[in-house]
């Protein structure tokens, strides 16, 4: 049983740790909404896919900034970290597949198509979606210094979930260790 006076705050590299994810997921996520609604690329169903883990990280990374900063349990801060880096594996995953469906390296899903959105209010349906070509999953909307941004998401991914396990691993070996022990 661990007694709260015996709990240590996280560490500082601990809450630069979770700063930096938040604010690199947030970074990650805003930059693919401006080329969606700024540059007007429509995403294929992969493309939206890859958000779903930043949209569960990025309050999670923020809960774990909050935590370090008003000093609850160290193993709180930790344990969230981890799973901020989960979730970016997880990104980094679907990027890697996503990119690989598009360079031919496997097949992907059946099903990827369209997922832009129609004014249903007025007008006709039928003529709408005659003027609207669907975004394959297998074609890059966009190449950045010859990679897809699907690339580019499993290479940001991979860094944002390097950077929380190292925040969830900092200090260990200073003394950081979420409680103290009691040595005979």
């Amino acid at each position: 049983m661990t007694d709260r006076s015996t709990e240590r705050a996280s560490p500082p590299a601990r809450i630069a740790a979770a700063l930096l994810v938040a604010a690199g997921m947030s970074a990650t996520v805003g930059g693919a909404l401006l080329f969606e609604h700024v540059g007007g690329y429509i995403p294929c169903a992969l493309c939206l896919a890859q958000r779903t883990p930043y949209y569960i990280a990025i309050p999670v990374a923020l809960v774990a900034l909050a935590a370090g900063l008003l000093r609850a349990p160290d193993r709180l801060v930790r344990v969230l970290l981890v799973a901020v880096a989960l979730l970016m594996g997880w990104a980094a995953y679907l990027g890697v597949f996503h990119a690989g469906f598009e360079w031919g390296w496997w097949a992907g899903p059946a099903d990827c198509g369209a997922v832009g959105g129609f004014d249903l209010g007025g007008g006709d349906l039928l003529s709408q979606l005659d003027g609207v070509r669907p975004p394959s999953c297998e074609e890059p909307a966009l190449l950045v210094l010859g990679f897809s941004l699907a690339a580019w998401n499993a290479l940001a991914a991979s860094v944002l979930a390097v950077i929380a396990l190292f925040g969830a691993l900092a200090g260990r070996r200073r003394g950081y260790s979420g409680s103290s022990s009691v040595s005979q």
